[in-house]
């Protein structure tokens, strides 16, 4: 099967069919292929940002994801913000200042290209399609043009509506990336009594100085192997701290 065809492929495979889960069905692996990258992660606006991770290669590409959101800076970030393309084909070569806390955590892992294209309509950004590369350099004209068909089609797949949409709407779906750290939070905020939102922050801030990413210590307080008190000690720990890189 050439190029052509397996793009088609995967742009035909997008919709969701009426017996799936998840909102977006294509295998994610094709598209990598197809674009010449080594990972793909796409991720849903939330009131917070981009916090659902919908589809990916999982791997060094959901970390990405996740990554970004502990850190709280990253091209995702910036897309969501601008609703505008962020493209970094060699991240040494980006200035200190850019992502200071995220890029030596990204390069550690061998990625070493971004490229994150916003999921759009008119001027509201819907979510973020980001792919990744272990070497540096450009993407080829031609896997950029077919970059932005995929980005214009998973746009149309947000946009489209459906039980799967639905069901996410309502917060039915409890397998997306971001449900376990929702949970987390409200879990954080009793135990610690403070507001959600600051709930979250400690949640961020707890991953960050442990080197971990948000949801793999939003799932061990779901677990109840780690418990937050307002208290000078901080939340008491249990088993399941490490780096968190994958």
């Amino acid at each position: 099967m050439g190029t052509d065809n397996n793009l088609a492929a995967v742009l035909e495979s997008l919709q969701p069919s009426p017996g799936d889960t998840g909102l977006i069905s294509a295998d994610p692996y094709l598209c990598a292929q197809v674009l010449r990258v080594d990972g793909v992660a796409v991720c849903v606006m939330t009131d917070g940002g981009p916090g659902e991770l919908l589809w990916s290669t999982g791997g060094t590409g959901a970390w990405l994801a996740d990554v970004q959101y502990t850190f709280g800076q990253g091209p995702c970030l910036d897309v969501a913000a601008s609703c505008a393309p962020v493209f970094a084909p060699d991240l040494s070569r980006l200035p200190s200042g850019r992502w200071p806390a995220l890029l030596p955590e990204v390069t550690a892992t061998g990625i070493a290209a971004i490229f994150c294209f916003p999921l759009s309509v008119g001027s509201a950004c819907l979510g973020t399609l980001t792919l990744h590369r272990t070497v540096p350099g450009p993407l080829p004209d031609s896997a950029m043009t077919d970059a932005w068909l995929v980005a214009d089609a998973l746009s149309a797949v947000l946009l489209r509506g459906g039980p799967q949409q639905d069901a996410f709407a309502a917060g039915e779906t409890s397998d997306f990336y971001g449900a376990v750290v929702h949970q987390a939070t409200g879990m954080v905020s009793v135990q610690a009594s403070v507001p959600l939102a600051q709930a979250l922050l400690r949640l961020r801030a707890h991953a960050f100085r442990h080197g971990r990413t948000v949801a793999e210590v939003a799932e061990d307080v779901v677990a109840r192997r780690l418990h937050f008190r307002d208290d000078e000690d901080g939340p008491e720990t249990g088993a399941g701290e490490g780096t968190g890189r994958p």
